[in-house]
């Protein structure tokens, strides 16, 4: 991923903020030895808001074989992506028939050692983890190792990664002059979905 020095995160606070606020499913790509392809996998996650994260995933799943050939893998996450037309950014005096279209978006991926879980009571937790996030309050039942949950588990094995390096990126036209910052920021908040609120937050955030 690209990079530009004004699409970097402010620090890393910005990026663990960005993942915190509810950004909790991505990609996991594994790249093996001597593949043609990686193997992708999208996943829910749980990130501990500093260089650890755990999940779990199905035993016949083909990211097993890739992540046992070679215990490294990224996991990518995107989010409050647009599309930007060509007459939002151009440049003061720009013909607009000659402006360049772009998107916007925020992308983390972490770039992680692996290591696989397959303990019952260390699969156990994690799964317990996950529900404490993901269904917090609900009447589902902790996992433990009886039955009939010691039964489900071997169907599952699970991850936890460390992470040992970031690639993050914030594309919110930070290269573009105030007047161009203040039109992008007119045409997203005219056109007003969802993600444009969000892009618009951004940008406002980081440049106006």
């Amino acid at each position: 991923m690209l990079v530009h020095p004004w699409d970097a995160p402010l620090d890393d606070g910005e990026w663990k903020a960005w993942l915190a606020d509810g950004r909790d499913f991505g990609q996991l790509v594994a790249g093996g030895r001597d593949r043609d392809l990686p193997v992708v996998v999208p996943t829910h996650f749980l990130f501990d808001g500093e260089r650890s994260v755990r999940l779990h995933l199905a035993r016949p799943n083909p990211v097993w074989e890739a992540l046992e050939e070679r215990p490294r893998a990224v996991l990518t996450v995107i989010d409050d992506y647009v599309y930007a037309p060509s007459e939002w950014g151009r440049n003061e005096g720009q013909d607009v028939g000659r402006a360049i279209p772009t998107s916007y978006y925020a992308s983390v991926q972490l770039a992680c050692d692996v290591r696989i879980v397959d303990g019952d009571a260390e699969k156990a937790a994690i799964l317990n983890a996950q529900l404490a996030h993901f269904e917090p309050g609900s009447a589902r039942l902790p996992v433990d190792l009886a039955d009939p949950d010691r039964r489900v588990l071997p169907g599952i094995r699970g991850l936890e990664l460390t992470v040992t390096g970031v690639r993050a990126k914030f594309k919110y036209a930070g290269n573009k002059k105030r007047p161009v910052l203040e039109r992008i920021a007119d045409r997203l908040a005219d056109r007003g979905t969802a993600a444009d609120e969000r892009a618009l937050a951004h940008l406002r955030r980081r440049h106006l």
